[in-house]
């Protein structure tokens, strides 16, 4: 057990540090997630090859993962992008806004019963972010990507659960990237084409940090969490996956002294945002408790 929770924890962690090698990496938002999927997805075939874990799926679920794919490379295109126009701490507090997006939109593409509550906190952090976004408004650009980014990972999240059920995750995984990848790679032409670049090869020192993102952050960070869930419950680990942008936004600080650069109203977003998180913390606790008929 303690061994399943340290490798959860260095997942949460990794995921965490994916805003950081975003900044790190010189290259622009949409080079840098092509060379991304390129190598996890290589990568993932010939390790769940290896492991003999991909399963075969039918045509018709290959096209929708694809679909799933491209909207999961959008979700990391704006993503990076928020933090190229804007800060990591900015990219991560508009990431926090993916529970609201997903309570508003699951309603309606899983045509299930609205849960006010997550609406409620949803809302509260839509709040922090406009706070930010009004008394601050160097980070406009910034702000609109990553609430666009918290908008497709929500629908990204929502849509994959039908597939949850009948393939394993390694199979949902390596095609949903590899679909992600193909179909970056036919808009890239038109994207580079009103973003240019100077240079489209990585350098020696952005190949490293690709390949730290893409093997770590990414391959590694899904095996932790494969295996941590085989020990812990589905609900310990969606509990400390709350812990990502805060740990984003820690490393943020320490790594870029961007708490030297962020207004006060920064911090009352932000404030309010770590509210919302809170209250919905206590609330799955609560909910886990009275599930499992624990009385205190």
């Amino acid at each position: 057990m303690k061994k399943a929770f340290i490798q959860l924890h260095i997942a949460v962690f990794l995921a965490g540090f994916t805003g950081v090698l975003g900044k790190l990496i010189s290259l622009n938002e949409g080079m840098l997630v092509w060379y991304r999927l390129l190598i996890t997805s290589l990568t993932m075939w010939i390790l769940f090859s290896l492991q003999k874990k991909i399963q075969r799926i039918p045509r018709r679920d290959l096209i929708k993962l694809t679909g799933i794919g491209f909207l999961s490379a959008l979700h990391w295109v704006t993503f990076y992008g928020s933090i190229k126009y804007a800060n990591i701490s900015v990219a991560l507090v508009c990431f926090s806004a993916v529970g609201f997006f997903t309570a508003l939109f699951e309603p309606l593409i899983l045509r299930v019963a609205v849960k006010w509550v997550e609406v409620f906190l949803g809302l509260m952090v839509i709040a922090g972010i406009y706070l930010i976004f009004h008394f601050d408004p160097r980070f406009k650009t910034g702000i609109i990507l990553g609430v666009a980014s918290a908008v497709f990972l929500a629908i990204v999240m929502i849509v994959l659960r039908q597939y949850v059920q009948r393939f394993n995750t390694p199979t949902i995984l390596t095609y949903q990237l590899t679909g992600g990848f193909i179909t970056l790679s036919a808009c890239l032409p038109f994207y580079l084409q009103q973003f240019p670049v100077e240079r489209f090869l990585p350098g020696w020192e952005d190949l490293g940090w690709l390949l730290v993102l893409s093997w770590f952050c990414s391959v590694l960070a899904f095996q932790f969490t494969g295996e941590a869930l085989k020990k812990l419950s589905a609900f310990t680990v969606n509990l400390n996956f709350n812990l990502e942008p805060v740990y984003g936004i820690i490393l943020a600080f320490v790594i870029y002294k961007e708490n030297q650069f962020l207004s006060r109203w920064f911090y009352a977003g932000l404030g309010i945002i770590a509210g919302a998180l809170v209250i919905h913390v206590i609330l799955l606790i609560a909910q886990q408790r009275k599930s499992t008929g624990y009385a205190g």
